[in-house]
């Protein structure tokens, strides 16, 4: 960040105060209206008590008793110390926000941002601040994004390029003589690099035909770009470099803002028949990009000189449903794998005739559409799916295609009650992966945990004093995969989520209600 002072905070912290103040925005009722370049965010989690439920992640302790939940004592006369259990989504039926308490002790960081009009989709732009775990410790941090807007009309649609700062850790509590209190010490401030000051957010905004259905961002060169998906059936690539600088420091944004720029794209391809969803660069084959549409027809774009392409004008096809996601393959450059509405997943090798790409096929491999796909980047036999029947697979295409025997997955997990709408393996562990679903669930799983037998009878003997509570707990929890590390709540509608390639175990999400962006004690 420059040392120039900013005026109004964007990210909003009140650490000194039990009055939250309320920076939410909503889009204006001219839709004519450009949206400014700042954006409002909170961090939440440090509110007070009444806040928590509300506004910050909705944690997995709720209040039973028939009381108002917040101190302790029932509606009547009579107060009695409120029973707590774990609340577990789905089983326990819809949660009351207000009975809900968010555990700060599980979070490590957590902000919440707002952007006007909600966005579908975002991606992570790299920067060259550090990719290892010593930045991951390094507080405040500083996150870059793309995002696309989903405006109520077609004019009124951005990219956003975005620079959230002084993205600060959460507060440590420790007890006093029996009580709880925060943690302010000058030199735990200093070391952490927040002090007093707010996280902040400078967004500079590309106007962009029709609503973003995905955007998509690569390296290429010492250019950053971005493929955008419009609902209007258009692809178009677009050059960052002026708006990345522009995010850097107040000043340039507000000037970069003022002006009113309208960049067009470097490149654009109207040949699809209708808009679509799937979009994926190579990491491999660098500047290859594959876009799929909802008439199940999947084009790769070949990279030219001067930043443009050529779209293969004979599509891949073997769906005979829309194309809903496309992952290329991370070691390997003339691969990629697709997910369809059809229930199928399909692999295809770039280098063979169009009717001949789809070498290896599985239908039927969920009950219901196929949303999304992962292709594990260190195990890259692994692959992840999840469909809108809510359950997550696990498979390993060394075992597609073999005679006689039908692909079925090496894992299956069903714990969100509604669409998986997006999953993503951990970029450097290859066990750990994140997904969410319609239900407003964010979900952490760690294949390699499993709970043996011993382990639940060394449970059973630390049960504790209070046996029928304990044994209320426990069937609870037996519900859930052993796997399942973490439920994150709190966003409305969760649409896509994705890990910080460079800050790991950091997560951000893209809802209804905004983008979340935290980091748990799990992973």
């Amino acid at each position: 960040m420059s040392d120039d002072k900013v005026d109004e905070s964007l990210l909003e912290t009140d650490n000194e105060s039990d009055e939250h103040e309320d920076w939410s925005s909503s889009s204006s009722d001219n839709e004519e209206e450009e949206m400014d370049g700042d954006y409002p965010c909170d961090r939440e989690g440090e509110a007070d008590d009444e806040d928590d439920g509300e506004n910050g992640a909705e944690g997995m302790d709720a209040d039973e008793a028939n009381g108002d939940g917040k101190n302790g004592e029932a509606d009547g006369d009579n107060c009695h110390q409120l029973k707590r259990k774990t609340y577990i989504p789905g089983d326990d039926g819809p949660a009351d926000p207000d009975e809900l308490e968010f555990d700060e002790s599980a979070y490590v960081m957590y902000h919440k941002a707002e952007c006007g009009y909600p966005c579908l989709s975002f991606d992570v732009i790299p920067d060259s601040l550090g990719t290892d775990e010593s930045r991951a410790k390094a507080y405040p941090q500083t996150v870059y994004l793309v995002a696309g807007t989903q405006a109520p009309k077609v004019h009124a649609n951005k990219l956003l390029v975005m620079k959230m700062s002084n993205l600060t850790r959460m507060k440590q509590k420790k007890k006093h003589d029996g009580e709880e209190e925060e943690e302010s010490s000058a030199s735990e401030d200093d070391e952490d690099g927040g002090g007093k000051d707010d996280p902040k957010l400078l967004a500079a905004q590309i106007p962009h035909d029709g609503s973003v259905n995905r955007v998509r961002t690569i390296t290429l060169g010492t250019t950053q770009v971005a493929a955008s998906w419009s609902e209007t059936g258009k692809v178009s690539i677009w050059d960052l470099t002026k708006q990345l600088q522009a995010v850097e420091d107040q000043k340039t944004n507000d000037l970069f803002n003022k002006l009113k720029n309208l960049p067009k794209p470097i490149y654009s391809y109207r040949g699809h028949k209708q808009e679509g969803f799937a979009m994926d660069w190579s990491t491999v084959a660098k500047g290859y990009l594959a876009t799929g549409d909802c008439t199940r027809r999947i084009h790769i774009w070949k990279p030219l000189e001067a930043f443009s392409w050529h779209v293969e004008q004979h599509p891949l096809v073997g769906h005979t449903e829309s194309v809903e996601d496309i992952q290329w393959s991370p070691n390997e450059a003339h691969m990629l794998v697709s997910c369809s509405v059809d229930k199928s997943l399909r692999i295809w090798d770039i280098r063979s005739p169009q009717s001949k790409a789809n070498v290896l096929t599985v239908e039927e491999s969920h009950d219901a559409d196929v949303n999304v796909i992962s292709w594990n980047r260190l195990e890259t036999a692994i692959l992840l799916s999840g469909g809108d029947d809510g359950v997550i697979k696990t498979w390993d295409m060394r075992m597609f295609g073999k005679p006689g025997r039908k692909p079925s997955p090496i894992a299956m997990f069903k714990h969100h009650i509604a669409p998986i709408t997006s999953i993503e393996w951990h970029p450097t562990d290859n066990s750990v992966f994140a997904a969410s679903g319609d239900d407003n669930q964010i979900t952490l799983w760690d294949l390699a945990v499993e709970k043996d037998d011993e382990e639940r009878k060394d449970e059973d003997k630390d049960a504790g004093p209070s046996k029928e509570e304990d044994e209320e707990g426990k069937e609870h929890l037996e519900k859930l995969p052993p796997q399942l590390l973490f439920i994150h709540q709190g966003s409305n509608e969760v649409k896509e989520l994705h890990w910080h390639t460079q800050i790991p175990g950091l997560v951000i999400s893209t809802a209804l209600s905004g983008f979340d962006v935290f980091r748990t004690i799990s992973v």
